[in-house]
């Protein structure tokens, strides 16, 4: 739901006209209103799957269904918005990388670098989680503490990119597949997820720009990439 949450913060902004909405587009930028409506959304999520701890699996039907009420939300402010607006939304939600200036991608840089130092300290505490909550406790792991951190890290990081690109749809389900299988290791490895998610973003904006016949928006050719991809893991998990 983070993705969703920063996208209908921006089409607000974008769709509707006049008033505080305007100001905030104006003076904040759009890129900013959708980092804070990416952490609001995580946070809401957050709150809404804690019970005395957090479930990894109430956490994710609660994303889900965060995600389907922001789609919903998104969708209504396009219907009722005006053409032109509608048009200049829709190219933002698919995710882009053009006209994009540098104080954008300055901007997700040092958000990165500074969220990735806090994820590199506590990350060798994450490891024993994977065994359990009880497990992790007789490690001496402060396992909520750490998991919470993790995902404030994670919903940060994620609504950066989205603040700056756009929701690019698949990047995140296929890169971490794609280096498991390449690394061969038991988790997705986090270094090679990152630099196969970068090689397959810039990979696909050079096809889109390039070897299309009409320049197309980046989020085009990753969901076209995505797509089948899913539909790959979903048979080969049903098979097993």
């Amino acid at each position: 739901g983070i993705t969703s949450g920063a996208g209908a913060v921006a089409v607000f902004l974008v769709t509707v006209s006049g008033g505080a909405a305007t100001a905030v587009a104006d003076s904040v930028g759009l890129s900013a209103a959708a980092l804070a409506g990416g952490l609001g959304t995580g946070l809401l999520v957050y709150f809404m799957a804690w019970r005395r701890g957090i479930d990894g699996f109430r956490l994710i039907l609660i994303g889900i269904s965060v995600n389907a009420v922001m789609q919903a939300i998104t969708t209504w402010l396009l219907v009722g918005a005006d053409i032109r607006d509608v048009a200049r939304a829709q190219a933002w939600l698919v995710g882009s990388l053009d006209n994009r200036s540098w104080d954008e991608v300055h901007l997700a840089l040092w958000c990165t670098l500074a969220l990735l130092v806090v994820v590199a300290c506590v990350a060798f505490q994450f490891k024993p989680l994977h065994f359990g909550d009880e497990v992790a406790a007789g490690l001496g792991v402060r396992y909520g503490a750490v998991r919470a951190v993790l995902l404030l890290c994670a919903v940060l990081l994620a609504g950066v990119a989205v603040s700056a690109a756009g929701p690019v749809p698949f990047v995140a389900l296929v890169a971490p597949q794609v280096a498991l299988r390449l690394a061969r290791c038991p988790t997705p490895p986090l270094v090679a997820s990152g630099l196969v998610g970068a090689l397959l973003l810039t990979g696909s904006d050079l096809i889109a720009r390039t070897a299309l016949p009409v320049s197309l928006p980046v989020g085009v050719v990753t969901a076209a990439i995505g797509g089948p991809f899913l539909v790959y893991l979903l048979v080969r998990a049903n098979r097993r």
